[in-house]
């Protein structure tokens, strides 16, 4: 990649690498990778398998200093909900990972770099990079300024779909009808593509975008929640 290309995210995620072939590791896709025939340590899956280390490291002990009353299952549920994959892509996408990923041809034609799964893996990636490079305070910077904040919004990631049926309970009548829908299904078995819309008495409320239908009613729940906070 450009050197200037790695220069401008480096000012965007304010940590510049003394060796900046880590960064360019963690944003090398392995489909970018494989279509090289590089060996496989120049993808970026090992760097996501130690990020993600350092992730649950830093993420456990903000919780277990911040939240000193809180027992050891909602400490468990609370990090899981600040590092799942919606999460993480929610993170890529503040600092607009997805343009400077190296994708194979075939991911890059099918919109990889918009990808939930591709994007969380290249935080992770990127995560591991800053460890590697500057040791664990500058990692820890990055994670608290893109993981640990709006805690509140990013809890809603992690289950949606019960968050939105307790709200449901508690805002309308017990008989109200919730349900999703599948509005549209794309692409080949192995790279498939769902779209649904949030249902709630009949009216369409959030709609969500996935790789799984699960993913996608995630999401559509997540903006039906955000809908229904507006209409309160």
């Amino acid at each position: 990649m450009k050197e200037d290309k790695l220069t401008q995210l480096q000012d965007k995620i304010g940590y510049h690498f003394q060796n900046l072939s880590l960064l360019n590791n963690a944003l090398t896709h392995s489909s970018y990778a494989n279509e090289r025939h590089w060996k496989y340590e120049r993808n970026n899956e090992r760097l996501e398998f130690l990020g993600d280390a350092v992730l649950e490291l830093v993420s456990s002990d903000y919780i277990f200093s911040n939240h000193k009353d809180m027992v050891e299952g909602k400490m468990t549920k609370l990090r899981a909900s600040l590092v799942c994959e919606m999460s993480l892509a929610s993170s890529a996408r503040e600092i607009e990972l997805g343009e400077y990923l190296k994708l194979g041809h075939g991911e890059w034609v099918t919109g990889g770099g918009k990808r939930d799964s591709i994007l969380s893996d290249a935080f992770e990636a990127v995560i591991g990079a800053i460890y590697l490079d500057g040791g664990l305070n500058p990692a820890r910077e990055f994670i608290l300024q893109y993981v640990l904040s709006d805690i509140e919004k990013k809890q809603l990631f992690y289950d949606s779909k019960t968050i939105l049926q307790e709200i449901i309970q508690s805002k309308f009548h017990e008989k109200t009808n919730l349900s999703y829908a599948l509005e549209k299904e794309e692409g080949p078995d192995h790279n498939k593509s769902f779209e649904v819309v949030c249902m709630v008495n009949e009216k369409a409320y959030g709609r969500g975008r996935g790789r799984t239908k699960k993913a996608a009613e995630q999401k559509a729940a997540y903006e039906t929640i955000l809908l229904l906070r507006q209409e309160k």
